[in-house]
């Protein structure tokens, strides 16, 4: 079913594609330029592509919030979430129109048959965000590592931005990992890794690495086996 292609899951982050201020032209330009590079230099290279919602959710949030005058349950947050993605995916897919997989991931009881060099995944369900479903794509493909592009250079120890003295992150196992991140998923929460997903990946021994999406040459140092800026977490 699947094909025998090199495979790379990266769990793109929205705020990468949809940023404060609107979609990232530049960001999309370059990521666009680099996965075509990549397919082009070494053609059995698929690229599986799980696309986050960026601020877009947290639009449609505040504005149902607004008109309501009060807090959104959290089942409609997370399909607002979710919606927001797949409209995200379709605009990855479209770019990647020629050489991606005619159909978007975004019903995970369905396992394609994929030869592109490029497959777009979106959101799934309420309870957890795309970094989960890009767990379900690594057990779905048999991949066994997640590449999640963020908007942090790597993981601290506390929020840097409140704790100027926080120390980075290298390398954590899960069990350390989720004493961090915690066990439960609240929709919109500010993660490094949703915690259902670090959950799944410790019970599918998968490894995932952290880092700077922006930073494309950064995340080329890291398929090149260089050394790189980012954390990994595995066992």
């Amino acid at each position: 079913m699947a094909s025998k292609k090199e495979k790379i899951v990266l769990s793109l982050g929205g705020s990468l594609v949809v940023p404060e201020g609107g979609i990232n032209i530049q960001f999309l330009k370059e990521f666009n330029t680099f996965i075509r590079n990549s397919v082009k230099k070494n053609p059995e290279l698929q690229f599986f592509i799980v696309v986050g919602g960026g601020t877009i959710a947290r639009h449609y949030r505040d504005a149902g919030e607004e008109v309501l005058g009060h807090e959104l349950t959290h089942e409609d947050l997370d399909w607002l979430g979710i919606h927001a993605t797949r409209l995200n995916a379709q605009l990855i897919r479209t770019i990647f129109r020629d050489i991606a997989h005619p159909h978007i991931l975004k019903h995970y009881e369905i396992i394609r048959k994929v030869d592109e060099s490029v497959v777009v995944a979106a959101g799934w369900k309420p309870g957890w965000s795309t970094d989960f479903c890009a767990t379900l794509v690594c057990d779905d493909y048999n991949v066994t590592k997640i590449i999640n592009m963020s908007n942090i250079d790597m993981v601290y120890e506390k929020d840097p931005k409140k704790f100027p003295n926080a120390k980075s992150i290298r390398k954590a196992t899960w069990s350390d990992f989720r004493d961090l991140v915690g066990d439960k998923w609240i929709p919109g929460m500010n993660a490094p890794f949703d915690p259902i997903a670090a959950k799944n990946s410790q019970e599918l021994g998968l490894t995932t690495v952290i880092l700077n999406g922006k930073n494309l040459d950064n995340l080329q140092n890291y398929l090149d086996g260089k050394e790189f800026i980012g954390t990994t977490v595995e066992g």
